[in-house]
């Protein structure tokens, strides 16, 4: 059943190989391991993610470091990355690898975060990454069947297919979701899915001959039922999720203090969440909810400033971007059984709120 499933969704992302595991935790440390990520190695990644993309790299012994974002879409800014690349790194004359002038750390990797269902801007972070030999690993957790166009390929190409590996999440709280914990690893590399093979089940690829040390990763057989089943759905479901976004664009996307999801023409976005800013977040926020709104906050605490993390040095001193925006956030209802009219409740709460501060001031 979990060969079964592995096949259908590397079919479904365009991948050559996909391997099952037991959370998007998992699938991400693992990917990061797999390609060769050395100890005390820095991979870069963006602030405003859950602690599982910074946990990951954590744990597989490498360093997490971050640049800003782009205001509009949520995800790392390219251009941050280049900047990040080029001034705040040095080529070591010897290695040729790239060294951190503040850390200190060879640079290896970059994880640009699919944050809330679209993709980051692939082809410009493969192109900074390629020009300082970067692995490029995706995060792909809130993005089950998005899609980017890239002038690369010229063509549409699904999350999960762009970098050299890629970690999905099947939480029950997804958009292909299981049954519990549950995550896949996609890469269109033979060496690097058989190492994930390995590190998933004690290290080892044929029972009780351990090639490596590894853990106790595998994706359960039942929940890989519950995901074959369920992937036949997930366009559909896509679909609705497009379809309630869009309603919502319909009633918000002209009201003053409120921003709506931006879309960027490359891309696709499968509306893991539908997140808008406005300043009167907290007041919007108890409002909706004493109203019976249920609503979501993605993230309100960067992760540079995590407690977790208060020892940690990295590069900069903060990420004003990320931090505007951590203040501004509220995710609103969204999921594919949605009704028009649910939608159209919601956003008169939002109307009814906007329209009484203007009357005060």
């Amino acid at each position: 059943m979990v060969e079964a499933f592995e096949q259908d969704f590397a079919r479904y992302c365009n991948t050559k190989y996909c391997v099952g595991v037991s959370s998007g935790t998992d699938a991400l440390r693992f990917a990061i391991i797999a390609s060769g990520v050395k100890k005390n190695n820095i991979v870069v990644t963006a602030p405003n993610t859950f602690i599982a993309t910074t946990e990951a790299i954590t744990q597989a012994g490498a360093i997490p470091d971050f640049v800003d974002i782009d205001e509009r879409t949520c995800n790392m800014d390219p251009e941050k990355l280049r900047e990040y690349l080029e001034t705040e790194c040095d080529v070591n004359d010897k290695t040729g690898k790239l060294i951190n002038r503040k850390l200190k750390k060879p640079v290896s990797a970059v994880i640009p975060v699919h944050l809330y269902g679209q993709m980051a801007d692939m082809d410009s972070i493969l192109e900074f990454a390629g020009k300082y030999n970067i692995i490029v690993i995706e995060d792909a957790c809130q993005a089950h069947g998005a899609q980017y166009h890239s002038k690369r390929s010229g063509k549409w190409e699904r999350s999960g297919s762009m970098g050299l590996v890629a970690a999905f999440s099947f939480y029950p709280g997804k958009n292909l979701g299981a049954c519990g914990e549950a995550g896949a690893v996609t890469t269109n590399n033979e060496e690097m899915a058989n190492k994930i093979k390995m590190l998933r089940d004690h290290g080892q690829l044929q029972k009780y001959y351990h090639e490596i040390q590894g853990y106790n990763g595998r994706l359960d057989a039942i929940q890989a039922g519950i995901l074959k089943v369920k992937l036949k759905h997930l366009d559909h479901w896509i679909a609705k999720r497009r379809q309630v976004a869009e309603w919502y664009n319909e009633s918000l996307r002209k009201v003053d203090d409120i921003i709506t999801p931006f879309e960027i023409d490359s891309c696709k976005s499968v509306y893991h969440l539908y997140v808008i800013r406005t300043s009167l977040r907290d007041e919007l926020k108890k409002h909706l909810v004493s109203n019976g709104v249920g609503i979501g906050l993605h993230y309100p605490i960067p992760l540079h400033k995590q407690k977790a993390y208060k020892h940690q040095r990295f590069s900069s001193n903060g990420y004003p971007i990320t931090e505007k925006v951590a203040e501004e956030i509220l995710s609103l209802p969204i999921f594919p059984g949605l009704s028009e009219e649910k939608v159209s409740i919601v956003s008169q709460l939002i109307l009814d709120l906007i329209r009484s501060r203007a009357k005060v001031i």
